[in-house]
């Protein structure tokens, strides 16, 4: 067996980053990962605009008590054309343009008003309220590349003035349950069945990821059935074999991967749950073979073929990041092996759940984070700092 870190790196090695880019309108680009930089053609704002409603005038002229004439009138998207002179101000809104000649904007509530002459009051506050040209980020700015766009990214890139960005095509990871012992949701299970649940766990995490996963129909623990699904995983940029790993009478997925030219990277993970990990290439594409229990294989996927889906889509931090929190309650020692413990994180706090079987969904449902604890560590007291792994 061989450790967590040096499975992950392996894993990592099997993938390189995916070639193939798509030109995609910003209103499609959420989630995807931009690996071009993008350059702004205009500055934000544009022009200097007030923060504030209110009204434009010289900063030399300000004073308690000073008054001037309201020669105008500017709003967003509809700006003053004129230059203000001596003794005059001009109405003005929030985001909108700042006349030529002003440099000040008193806020309304500053001002008495009658007709079009205004009044400064004795409330008068600081200034000068206006947003100088460029200050959000100026002309010729650059979004750094590769990233996973979010929403605020979305957002800049459209004040940016780009319509359509470059991002990494969605790597295509084909998810194949086995197992005779499995039928799908909605189907009527026999007395010796349960319902096929991983594969769905899976999907909803490599498409968060970036990905598009694929869930292809369960194969038999029948060998000519297995290798003829098998075979089909290398039509996927990610294959993934999902229960069948292990040393069972039963457990053919190494011995038909082996038959299918599989190159073996690793087998086997000093870590729990999950330690009946495959990794490799199958085809000339990258492998996994996953365990079985439920847990074990969301546990690997989030640790094993999410990183791989991040490389491929070509991410740099491609690992997940582990945080530290102040442990709820005592732990005992660990073992042989890192224990990834289905945990509730909340305030800096981690909670251990007192079951930590590798087939209970109804935990790792109600789990926010993995609580990791290498292995051979000491017993640990509560209130100790442990590193936690964010769900």
């Amino acid at each position: 067996m061989i450790g967590v870190e040096d499975a992950q790196a392996l894993c990592l090695g099997l993938v390189t980053p995916i070639p193939t880019l798509d030109m995609v309108p910003l209103a499609l680009a959420a989630g995807r990962v931009m690996r071009r930089e993008a350059r702004a053609d205009r500055a934000q704002p544009p022009f200097e605009s007030s923060a504030m409603d209110g009204y434009a005038l010289r900063d030399a002229e300000l004073a308690i008590g000073a008054s001037f004439d309201v020669v105008g009138e500017s709003a967003a998207g509809h700006g003053w054309d004129g230059h203000l002179a001596p003794g005059q101000a001009v109405r003005i809104f929030t985001g909108a343009p700042v006349p030529a000649g002003a440099d000040h904007v008193v806020i309304q509530e500053d001002v008495a008003r009658e007709g079009d002459r205004i009044t400064v009051l004795p409330t008068l506050g600081q200034g000068p309220n206006i947003r100088p040209a460029g200050a959000d980020f100026p002309r010729g700015f650059t979004l750094a590349a590769p990233r996973m766009l979010s929403p605020s990214d979305l957002a800049l890139l459209a004040s940016m003035n780009i319509a359509r960005v470059q991002v990494a095509a969605r790597p295509r990871v084909a998810l194949l349950a086995t197992g005779d012992e499995l039928v799908m949701p909605g189907e009527s299970p026999g007395r010796d069945q349960i319902i096929a649940s991983n594969t769905f766990a899976l999907k909803a995490m490599v498409d968060a990821a970036g990905g598009e996963g694929l869930i292809l129909p369960i194969a038999p623990d029948d060998r000519v059935a297995l290798e003829s699904a098998m075979a089909e995983l290398a039509r996927a940029d990610i294959a993934v074999t999902i229960g069948g790993a292990s040393v069972g009478d039963y457990d053919l997925v190494g011995q038909v991967g082996e038959s299918l030219g599989m190159k073996r990277a690793f087998y086997k993970i000093s870590m729990r749950p999950g330690k009946p990990l495959i990794a490799g290439s199958l085809g000339g594409v990258p492998y996994l073979g996953l365990p079985g229990n439920p847990v074990s294989a969301i546990v690997t996927g989030h640790l094993f073929l999410l990183p791989m889906v991040r490389r491929m889509l070509g991410l740099h931090d491609a690992l997940p990041r582990t945080v530290s929190a102040r442990l709820a309650a005592d732990v005992g020692p660990t073992g042989p092996r890192t224990h990834y413990m289905r945990a509730r994180l909340d305030g800096g706090v981690v909670t251990p759940f007192e079951r930590q079987d590798s087939s209970l969904l109804s935990v790792l449902s109600e789990a926010n984070a993995l609580l990791v604890r290498p292995l051979g560590d000491r017993p640990r007291q509560a209130g100790e700092a442990v590193p936690v792994l964010p769900l």
